[in-house]
């Protein structure tokens, strides 16, 4: 049995979500643009808002980030005050930055669920059947065809205030050898994937936003369903319903 996502209130308001299709921009200037946007909306002066957008190539670092993980040929790496370990951004991947307030009592686990089933049924809406979850990691994943686990959507948040910042990042057609110099998120024993790769047609990032756009509106408006079970297997470390004046730094990373 499914569980609807209108159950539980996801954003502090009913307002419409303002979406904002940015195209490239570079990653510290999104980055400032999500500060001020978090902060209008934690201080009542702006409404919930989605960045859409890619970046130009760049590696980007979690708190969680060990020298390991880094690239070693000297590619510059932007620390960020995200939870998680080390990403890629960069042409032909769609990141999406939720800034929204979350209704109380604040469920972190819920809301990158969420993020999740959105990403999830926009790859089903494009073709690539088969997407799901991997106990103990964010994100979406593809495990099918006797291949190891490969991620082909990243998830990381931080919520501070109330409002979320960061978010997801969905590979359409970049180029993954661009991973090739990091480890990504940590994760040592699986791959990355691409919808392009998977599907074996082209994918772009206009092909997949308005897909990505339609399902994470439904996922914030309380439309879209989590499957059954879903809550049964949190990210890890596990996150429990956030109390007042604690700023949680979710580990999984974008």
């Amino acid at each position: 049995m499914q569980e609807s996502a209108g159950q539980f209130q996801v954003r502090e308001s009913a307002a419409p979500l303002v979406f904002i299709e940015a195209g490239q921009v570079g990653y510290e200037s999104a980055w400032e643009r999500q500060k001020e946007l978090a902060s209008a909306r934690a201080e009542g002066r702006g409404p919930d808002t989605v960045l859409m957008l890619t970046h130009p190539p760049v590696y980007t670092a979690g708190r969680r980030t060990e020298a390991g993980d880094r690239p070693t040929d000297g590619t510059p790496v932007v620390d960020v005050d995200r939870g998680g370990r080390i990403t890629w951004h960069g042409p032909g991947q769609l990141v999406g930055y939720p800034l929204v307030k979350l209704a109380d009592p604040i469920d972190v686990v819920r809301y990158v669920r969420l993020l999740e089933q959105a990403l999830m049924a926009a790859c089903a809406d494009l073709g690539l059947e088969g997407t799901g979850r991997v106990a103990g990691r964010s994100g979406v994943w593809l495990a099918r065809d006797h291949r190891p686990e490969r991620k082909i959507a990243a998830i990381g948040v931080r919520i501070a205030r109330g409002v979320t910042t960061h978010g997801f990042a969905l590979n359409c057609d970049p180029d993954l050898s661009a991973y090739d110099r990091i480890v990504p998120c940590g994760i040592r024993d699986a791959g990355v994937t691409s919808l392009t790769a998977e599907l074996g047609r082209p994918v772009g990032v206009p092909d997949a936003l308005p897909a990505m756009r339609q399902r994470l509106e439904q996922a914030l408006n309380g439309v879209l369903r989590l499957d059954a079970g879903t809550l049964q297997a949190p990210p890890s470390p596990a996150v429990p319903s956030r109390r007042p004046g604690i700023d949680w730094h979710l580990d999984p990373v974008l």
